[in-house]
C-alpha cells in the first residue's frame, strides 16, 4: 500500500469519526454548547482561509471582514423568507430579483455557494489593483477596502436595510453544514499549499524578488491566494449569518479581521493546523472571559462591568507572543499522517529492549 492511499484512508476515516461525534454533540450537548462548536467550526472556515494570503503567501491583508460582509449579505438575501424580506425591507423596497424568491433548507448549501462567489468576487476586484502593492501599502489597501463595504452597507437600503440589519434569517447553518464547509476550507487550502502553486506562494512569502528571478509569475499566484481565501471568506460569512439569524454592518466590522489575525498569529503564519486548532481556543476562550466584561466584587472594592475587556486580553496575550514566541504555538509546522504514524511507531520501539549481541572472543 503506497503512503499517498493510506493517508488518503486515514483521512476518509478521521472525517467519519468527526461527522459521528457531532452527531453524538448534537444529540447529547445542549444548546449553548452546540452554539459554541458551530461558532467555533466557522472561525476554523474563516481563520484558515485569512491563513492562506497572510501566512502561506505572505501578503498582510486586512480585508478578510470585507469578504465576510459580502458572503454574509449575500446568502441574507437568497434564503430570507419572502414574507420576512416585506417585513424587513418596510422604508425601502427591496432590489429585484431578491424580492421575488426564496432559496429553502435543501437549496442552502447553493446559498453558501453563492456567497462564497460574492466574496472571491470581491477579492478580485480589490486584488487587481492592491496586490501590486507590498507591505503596509496592501494592508492599508485592503482595509479601506473593507472600510468601504461597511459604508455601503449602511448605506444601501434597497440591499442591505442599512444600520438596522437584516433579521429573521433561516437558522439552517447547523452543526454538519458548518463542519462540512470547515473540512473543505481545510483539504482543498492544504492541497493548495502542498501543490506546486503553494510552494510558489510559499517562495513569494520568503523572497518575493528572488522567486520573480526564478520565473514565477508573483502576481498571478497572489491573485489567486486572494481569490480562494475571499470565496471561503464569504462562506464563513454566510455561515456566520444563518447562526446568529441576523447580519448588520456592525457584525463584520475590523473586530472580526482582529479576532482572525489574532487567531493565525497564535496558532503560527503559515500553519493550517495552528490555525483550526486556535481558531477553537479563542471560541472557547472567548466565552470562558465573559466574566471579566461583568461587575466585580473584590471585598469592598467594587469593579464595574467594562464591555471590550475580553480583547484586552487577546491583546495582551497576542503582544506577549509576539515578543517571547513569535513564531506562534505551531510555526509554519503541521501534523500530518506521516508525523501521527512516524510518533506512534517511535514510542513502539522505545518500548522494545533489545539483547546485546554476543561476540567471540579468542
Amino acid at each position: 500500500m503506497s503512503d499517498k492511499f493510506r493517508n488518503t484512508l486515514l483521512t476518509i476515516a478521521f472525517i467519519a469519526f468527526l461527522f459521528f461525534v457531532a452527531w453524538l454533540a448534537d444529540s447529547y450537548l445542549d444548546e449553548y454548547v452546540m452554539r459554541v462548536v458551530r461558532t467555533g467550526l466557522i472561525y476554523v472556515t474563516a481563520a484558515v482561509s485569512y491563513n492562506l494570503i497572510n501566512g502561506i503567501a505572505g501578503q498582510f491583508s486586512l480585508g478578510p471582514n470585507g469578504f465576510m460582509a459580502l458572503g454574509g449579505y449575500m446568502v441574507a438575501l437568497l434564503i430570507l423568507p419572502l414574507e420576512q424580506k416585506e417585513f424587513v425591507w418596510f422604508l425601502q423596497p427591496l432590489i429585484w430579483p431578491f424580492r421575488i424568491f426564496s432559496l429553502t433548507k435543501p437549496l442552502f448549501p447553493l446559498a453558501l455557494a453563492i456567497g462564497g462567489a460574492a466574496g472571491a468576487l470581491g477579492a478580485l476586484i480589490v486584488g487587481v489593483p492592491s496586490l501590486r502593492l507590498r507591505g503596509d501599502y496592501l494592508a492599508i489597501a485592503t482595509f479601506g477596502f473593507s472600510q468601504i463595504i461597511i459604508v455601503l452597507a449602511n448605506n444601501l437600503i434597497p440591499v442591505t436595510n442599512g444600520a438596522l440589519g437584516i433579521k429573521g434569517i433561516p437558522e439552517y447553518a447547523n452543526v454538519y453544514w458548518c463542519l462540512t464547509w470547515a473540512i473543505l476550507t481545510v483539504l482543498v487550502i492544504s492541497n493548495l499549499a502542498n501543490s506546486s502553486y503553494g510552494r510558489a506562494m510559499k517562495s513569494i512569502r520568503d523572497d518575493e524578488v528572488a522567486a520573480e528571478a526564478m520565473g514565477i509569475p508573483i502576481f498571478k499566484h497572489k491573485l489567486l491566494a486572494f481569490v480562494v481565501s475571499g470565496f471561503f471568506a464569504g462562506v464563513s460569512g454566510g455561515l456566520m449569518a444563518s447562526l446568529i439569524t441576523t447580519v448588520s454592518p456592525s457584525l463584520y466590522s475590523f473586530s472580526m479581521t482582529f479576532n482572525l489575525l489574532i487567531i493565525i498569529v497564535l496558532g503560527g503564519l503559515g500553519s493550517i493546523t495552528g490555525s483550526t486548532i486556535t481558531a477553537f481556543a479563542f471560541t472557547i476562550l472567548s466565552e470562558a472571559l465573559r466574566f471579566v466584561e461583568s461587575p466585580i466584587n473584590i471585598g469592598p472594592v467594587h469593579i464595574p462591568g467594562i464591555a471590550g475587556m475580553r480583547m484586552l486580553v487577546f491583546s495582551l496575550l497576542l503582544v506577549l507572543l509576539m515578543v517571547f514566541y513569535r513564531q506562534g504555538l505551531f510555526g509554519q509546522k503541521e501534523i500530518s499522517w506521516d508525523w501521527v504514524l512516524s510518533h506512534f511507531k517511535n514510542r513502539d520501539y522505545q518500548g522494545v529492549k533489545t539483547c546485546p549481541q554476543k561476540t567471540d572472543r579468542s
